[in-house]
């Protein structure tokens, strides 16, 4: 029981944390602005949250193009401190090597999650007449995601079905990383 209730704050936390991380990357990629000055509260939001861990990493990591390594490592940083906590919980039985490729498992979950939700928040969002700065950075992160598929999917009935086809891909892509971490494990 402890353990449970010890894996799921550790979850919720970390996740939190690394999702924030992950978030911060994805924006700085698709060059949404951040800073306050832009009006975005949730790139500011995203800032203060993970300053901490991301401004020390980014003195010793540089950016590899756009894509901001300081932001990438500090989500499986967190990623690997949950699982190590987790495996010294649970008696730290079997092997520590298991401890790198569950984390960077779990990050690949939580980037699917993310998009997930994003997705998600993105379909609600195009159904009622949402101005907001907020509906602005959603659309731009998703908007990417979903144009390969309105490519291929046209509207049905003027009703665009892309977002309802990349939940489904992502779905797919959750199983298969499930199962790929299954079959990892094993060897």
């Amino acid at each position: 029981m402890l353990y449970q209730i010890v894996s799921l704050l550790l979850e919720v936390v970390v996740g939190f944390l690394s999702g924030a991380c992950l978030l911060r990357l994805y924006m700085q990629y698709q060059r949404i602005p951040m800073s306050a000055r832009s009006g975005n509260p949730l790139g500011k939001f995203v800032f203060a949250v993970t300053d901490w861990i991301v401004l020390p990493l980014r003195r010793v990591l540089p950016s590899i193009g756009a894509l901001d390594s300081a932001s990438l490592v500090a989500a499986y940083l967190l990623q690997l401190v949950e699982f190590g906590l987790l495996w010294l919980l649970a008696g730290a039985g079997g092997g520590l090597f298991a401890v790198p490729i569950l984390a960077a498992f779990g990050l690949l979950r939580m980037a699917i999650s993310g998009l997930t939700i994003a997705v998600i928040i993105y379909a609600v969002l195009s159904w009622v007449a949402a101005n907001s700065v907020l509906a602005d950075v959603i659309e731009r992160l998703v908007a990417p995601l979903l144009m390969p598929i309105r490519r291929v999917l046209p509207l049905i009935g003027g009703i665009d079905l892309s977002p309802l086809a990349l939940l489904l891909l992502l779905q797919i892509a959750a199983i298969v990383l499930g199962s790929l971490q299954a079959s990892a494990l094993l060897f």
